[in-house]
């Protein structure tokens, strides 16, 4: 029998090329200067995507393309908040929940400081974690992929009740 462990980190990354005339999305949240946007299947939010794998990967439940995968047209454009909730659903059901995230992103343009405690409020709201308890990070490539945002995110998850 596998024991039941208190805890469980998880860490999941994302990334997507920019292309002019897309909107740029992170954490469900618009960015409203950013000259370009990522180039994605879904809406291409990063920081969901790789929280949502965050998640997954805590409990060895794999990762969002074997849930959502990028060849499926029903797919297409769909909002990432709907990817982290069945991630959330699916850690829940094991017995487990987050007790806090921390995320990287990195991009070189726009700056995204004014943007943190709304990216943190926007995640924490998702996994109904208290805005504390969302560590938001920026940083650039310094000029070696201006043309591609990428996130990091690791997740601790508690133990919360029996799975049933």
């Amino acid at each position: 029998m596998v024991p039941t462990l208190p805890y469980r980190i998880g860490y999941g990354e994302d990334a997507h090329r920019l292309e002019a005339g897309r909107p740029l999305i992170l954490g469900g949240v618009p960015v409203p200067e950013s000259p370009h946007g990522a180039v994605a299947h879904s809406d291409g939010d990063a920081v969901l995507h790789a929280v949502a794998d965050a998640l997954l990967s805590g409990l060895a439940l794999g990762d969002i393309g074997q849930y959502f995968p990028d060849t499926a047209a029903e797919w297409h454009g769909l909002d990432s908040r709907v990817i982290v909730a069945r991630a959330l659903e699916l850690v829940r059901e094991r017995g487990y929940g987050p007790v806090n995230v921390a995320l990287v992103v990195t991009l070189d343009r726009p700056k995204l400081g004014p943007l943190r405690a709304d990216i943190a409020r926007s995640v924490a709201a998702l996994l109904t974690l208290p805005d504390t308890e969302v560590g938001v990070s920026f940083k650039t490539s310094e000029g070696l992929a201006p043309a591609h945002v990428q996130v990091r995110v690791t997740a601790l998850l508690a133990r919360t009740e029996t799975a049933g």
